[in-house]
């Protein structure tokens, strides 16, 4: 399931990232890694606002809908 479908307070495990290549290391350099632990701690609309490792990253629809957890 894409990470902008999670609903505020759930969390689970990145299982895969789609995209071009250019996407996929953008997220990876952000912290978005196959194995690790994510938690959506706000969501409006799709976009997203997610804690991954110690730090807060606000994602839009877009780029959340490439990581599927």
């Amino acid at each position: 399931m894409p990470l902008s479908l999670l609903s505020s307070g759930n969390s689970g495990k990145i299982a895969r990232i789609s995209g071009s290549g250019d996407i996929r290391r953008y997220l990876q350099n952000l912290g978005f890694i196959e194995g690790r632990e994510v938690k959506v701690l706000s969501d409006i609309g799709g976009d997203v606002i997610v804690g991954v490792l110690d730090s807060r990253i606000a994602l839009n629809k877009e780029m959340a809908s490439h990581i599927y957890v």
